[in-house]
């Protein structure tokens, strides 16, 4: 297996591979997102290879056996209105969504094939595009419907920064095992 990081436009001659691995990893439970959500991740990409410390980490099993990949990128100020990022702005409040996440390294998305899963691929892939985050500083939302991505998430060293909704639905907030607000986010009742 090779992981190769692409920075830039570059990544968009994989956008069929992506596409594929976007539907394995998600079309399925516990995510059980539609081929529209896909085709909505591979459409983003041409305006995500150009947002600020753009990264991306590619996952292959053999020359052109696209097995994983995940993105991420600066997030800026002021904070982003659209997708899920009211939620998380809400969870965290104003002044710690400003100081935490502005200017940190966003997540966007960590995917893995089924047949790849167990091996420790998303770990790699996600030290991969964090590695040079600015000061440690990263982060990433996920969905409480599934506990084994968030599992998964605390096992790599990552700390739950926001809590669902009583009614255990919604997103979550995770602060990178190196960001310095980690002690800082409050802790599960």
């Amino acid at each position: 297996m090779t992981i190769r990081i692409v920075k830039d436009a570059a990544l968009l001659t994989h956008t069929a591979a992506l596409h594929s691995v976007y539907v394995d990893a998600f079309c399925a439970p516990p995510w059980n997102e539609d081929e529209e959500k896909a085709v909505e991740f591979v459409g983003r990409l041409p305006v995500n290879v150009r947002r600020p410390g753009f990264t991306a980490a590619l996952a292959f099993a053999g020359p052109d056996d696209l097995i994983g990949f995940a993105t991420a990128w600066t997030t800026l100020a002021p904070f982003p209105t659209d997708r899920c990022y009211p939620q998380a702005a809400v969870g965290l409040g104003l002044d710690r969504t400003v100081e935490w996440l502005c200017g940190a390294r966003e997540i966007d998305e960590l995917a893995v094939r089924p047949d790849a899963r167990g091996t420790g691929l998303a770990a790699e892939l996600l030290a991969a595009v964090t590695e040079d985050a600015p000061d440690g500083r990263s982060w990433l939302l996920t969905s409480v419907q599934s506990g084994r991505a968030m599992s998964f998430y605390r096992r790599q060293g990552w700390t739950q920064a926001t809590h669902p909704s009583p009614d255990g639905k919604g997103i979550v907030v995770f602060l990178g095992p190196r960001h310095p607000a980690r002690s800082l986010a409050p802790q599960p009742l």
